[in-house]
């Protein structure tokens, strides 16, 4: 069973970040190439990453959508070679139980979900396999995210928001342990 203590404990960690994405906005598409992103995630598992956070979708501002299939052909070779060489855990970055199940069943150990569990099927996947979970706030989807957002109270909103999302995830069957929010600033 994953539990966060055992990546970070009370201290700080840090997530190393694979976009096997052609539109990223943080690397622009240089580990588009899955034995690139994989010399990309082994150098930062060496440099001190605690996980290594693996995405075939990007979720900039305006990104447009990628299918499934798309995504699947982008991530699972990465997630599996960096899951078994990295040493450290892998997490994979979707809002698709499908990718989130292919991506466990080749090793990743988490499951940050962009989306918060907008998929029915996400959390019963990671109760499923006793994996790791961050839940993430956003208000639309990645192409829409930033058109004209309103919150009459941002904390309070986006706080009730993962509260209710983790007690979504326990009930399915997630535990405690293994969960973590993200206020998706």
């Amino acid at each position: 069973m994953f539990a966060w203590s055992s990546v970070c404990g009370a201290a700080p960690a840090v997530m190393g970040v694979v976009n096997v994405t052609p539109d990223s906005f943080s690397d622009g598409g240089r580990f588009l190439d899955a034995d690139r992103a994989v010399e990309h995630g082994l150098a930062l598992a060496a440099s001190g990453a605690a996980v290594l956070d693996v995405g075939g979708e990007s979720t900039r501002p305006g990104a447009e959508p990628v299918d499934a299939d798309e995504e699947l052909r982008r991530v699972l070779p990465v997630v599996r070679r960096l899951a078994e060489e990295a040493g450290v855990p892998v997490s994979i970055d979707t809002s698709k139980a499908s990718v989130a199940q292919a991506a466990l069943d080749v090793g990743a150990a988490i499951v940050n979900d962009v989306a918060g569990g907008s998929d029915p099927e996400m959390f019963g996947v990671i109760a499923a396999h006793d994996a790791g979970l961050v839940v993430m706030h956003m208000r639309g989807e990645p192409r829409t995210m930033q058109a004209a957002p309103h919150y009459d109270d941002v904390v309070t909103e986006v706080g009730a928001f993962l509260v209710a999302r983790l007690a979504g995830a326990r009930t399915a069957g997630i535990d405690s342990g293994a969960l973590v929010a993200d206020p998706g600033l």
